[in-house]
C-alpha cells in the first residue's frame, strides 16, 4: 500500500514519541552504511539487528489508532495496530512511503509480494511479538524481544530525541541529590549545573565512555556499564511518563463515568455499559497504583545510594532491574494507550460514539488492562456478533 499522506514522515521522525514510533531508518543513519562509502559506523548494528530483511531494518513502524475504514483490515477486533512504514525515498521522507498493517487479512502473502518475505521467515515471527506490544518504549521492546530469543544490539533501543528533550527537567531533578552528595559542601547553583550536564549524558543516546565516573561511584565492572545506564534510563523513563499520565489519567477516568452513546440502547447493553464503567475505573487506578508500587522499588534503593552511601545496593537493583520492565512497560503502555485512544476518539468536534462502538472501547481499553491469562466479561452476545 501507499501512504504518501503518513502525516509527513519527517514530521514522525522527528516530533513522534518513543512509545508510538520506532524509527529504524535514524538507527541506520546513526549506526549503518548510510555514508557515501558504504561503511558501516556501528559494527554490533549489522551483526545483531532486529531484522534481517534490509529493508524491515530501516522502516519506521508505529502503533497506529485504526481508524473506521480500517478495522475491516483485520479478522477480530481492535483499536490499535502496528503499521510498518517503508520510505518511497530515504533521503526525503516528504515523498511518502508504502506501508501494511502486520497480521492485516493478507500479512504473510503481502510481505513476500513486497519484500520476498517467506512465512516461514523469522522476521514475520518478530513483527508478531512487536505486534503483541502495548507500546514501542525500548525497555518493554528489548524484553520483549529477548523472551522471543533476540538480542539486538543496544543501539536499537534509543529514546527519541522530542521525549529526550521533555524528560531533561524531570531527569535533572531526579539526579540532583546524587549531583550534591558527590560535589559536597559546593554551591546550589554549581550541582544544578552539574546535574543537567550529567541529566545530559544519562539520556544520551551513544553515552560512550561519558559517564565513566558514575561507572566507578556504582562500582559498575566495564561490561555491566551500558546495561546499568540503560536500565537507570528506564526507570528515570517510566517515572516521567507516569508523572506525565497522571492528570490526563484522572480526566479520562472521570470521562468513562460519565459519557453517554447516542442512539437506542437495550438492558443488556446498558448492563454491560454499567459494569464496564465501574470496572475500567477501578483498573485504571490499580493500575497505576501498582506502577508506583514498583517505581518506589527504584525510590528505594536510589535513596541507599543517595543517602545512605550505598552504591553497591542501587548497583544490584539496576542489575535485576530488566525483570521489571515487562510489567511496567505493559502496564504504562495500556494506560498510555486509553488516555491516547480516548483523546483522540472524543477530541473537541468529533462525532458521539453510539452504543456498539462503545462497547468495543471499553471492552478494548479492559483487555489492555487485565494481567496474562485473564479476560474481560464478553459483550452480549446480540451485539457482539
Amino acid at each position: 500500500m501507499s501512504d504518501r499522506a503518513v502525516r509527513s514522515l519527517e514530521h514522525l521522525k522527528g516530533s513522534a514519541s518513543t512509545a508510538r514510533v520506532l524509527n529504524l531508518l535514524r538507527v541506520w543513519e546513526e549506526n549503518g552504511d548510510s555514508r557515501a562509502d558504504g561503511a558501516v559506523r556501528n559494527p554490533d548494528w549489522a551483526a545483531r539487528p532486529i531484522f534481517r530483511t534490509t529493508a524491515l531494518n530501516r522502516a519506521l513502524f508505529i502503533k497506529h489508532r485504526l481508524r473506521r475504514n480500517e478495522t475491516d483490515l483485520f479478522t477480530g477486533r481492535r483499536q490499535v495496530a502496528t503499521k510498518v512504514i517503508i520510505p518511497i525515498d530515504e533521503d526525503d521522507l516528504k515523498t511518502g512511503g508504502r506501508y501494511l498493517f502486520v497480521n492485516q487479512i493478507g500479512f504473510e502473502r503481502m510481505m513476500m509480494e513486497a519484500f520476498g518475505v517467506p512465512s516461514s521467515h523469522p522476521d514475520l515471527e518478530t513483527l508478531r511479538l512487536i505486534d503483541k506490544l502495548p507500546s514501542l518504549d525500548p525497555f518493554l521492546l528489548r524484553e520483549q524481544l529477548r523472551r522471543g530469543g533476540l538480542d539486538p544490539s543496544p543501539c536499537y533501543f534509543s529514546i527519541s530525541d522530542s521525549d529526550l528533550q521533555r524528560m531533561l527537567a524531570f531527569v535533572r531533578s531526579e539526579i540532583e541529590p546524587l549531583v550534591t552528595l558527590s560535589l559536597g559542601g559546593d554551591t546550589i547553583a554549581v550541582a544544578s549545573d552539574s546535574a543537567s550536564r550529567m541529566a545530559a549524558k544519562i539520556l544520551s543516546n551513544t553515552p560512550g565512555d561519558q559517564l565513566d565516573a558514575l561507572r566507578l561511584t556504582l562500582r559498575l565492572a566495564p561490561e555491566q556499564y551500558q546495561e546499568g545506564v540503560f536500565c537507570w534510563k528506564g526507570f528515570l523513563y517510566y517515572k516521567w511518563t507516569l508523572s506525565a499520565l497522571l492528570g490526563d489519567v484522572a480526566a479520562v477516568a472521570e470521562a468513562v463515568r460519565t459519557i453517554k452513546p447516542i442512539g437506542k440502547t437495550d438492558d443488556a447493553a446498558r448492563e454491560f455499559l454499567a459494569r464496564s464503567r465501574d470496572v475500567l475505573r477501578a483498573r485504571i487506578i490499580k493500575t497505576c497504583d501498582e506502577v508506583s508500587r514498583t517505581l518506589r522499588v527504584y525510590d528505594d534503593a536510589y535513596a541507599k545510594l543517595t543517602r545512605e552511601g550505598q552504591p553497591t545496593a542501587f548497583r544490584d537493583f539496576l542489575l535485576d532491574a530488566p525483570a521489571m520492565f515487562a510489567k511496567l512497560g505493559d502496564q504504562l503502555g495500556a494506560v498510555q494507550h486509553i488516555v491516547s485512544y480516548w483523546r483522540f476518539r472524543f477530541a473537541p468536534g468529533a462525532p458521539p460514539a453510539n452504543v456498539e462502538e462503545l462497547m468495543d472501547i471499553f471492552m478494548d481499553f479492559e483487555t489492555g488492562l487485565l494481567g496474562r491469562g485473564e479476560f474481560p466479561e464478553a459483550i452480549p452476545g446480540a451485539l457482539a456478533a
